[in-house]
């Protein structure tokens, strides 16, 4: 009986857990806090038309400058929460890349 409601606990809160987002360490700042990372869309806006993949995925949060990767499968429901350290991607059901995003 302990088992199971440990396994079942388990479940549970492996529904917590991220997915599709892609995370960068933080850039050191001279103080020795964390320098606060801007997403620049415009500077990845050539994978448009791509196929959304993982490679693709690394490299759009690299360039763009954010701290973490959104992925957008058709038809989502985007949160009204803004982060200036997010990259957003949405792609088709072809997994076609259709859109590129901060925020």
């Amino acid at each position: 009986m302990k088992q199971t409601m440990i396994g079942l606990a388990a479940i549970g809160l492996a529904g917590c857990a991220t997915n599709g987002g892609y995370a960068a360490p933080e850039a050191a700042a001279p103080n020795g806090g964390a320098m606060a990372r801007m997403c620049d869309a415009g500077t990845v806006q050539s994978y448009v038309g791509s196929k959304a993949d993982a490679t693709i995925g690394a490299a759009i949060l690299t360039e763009s400058g954010a701290r973490t990767l959104r992925w957008g499968p058709p038809n989502a429901a985007w949160t009204m929460d803004y982060r200036q350290d997010r990259v957003n991607v949405q792609y088709d059901a072809a997994m076609t890349i259709e859109q590129i995003t901060c925020g």
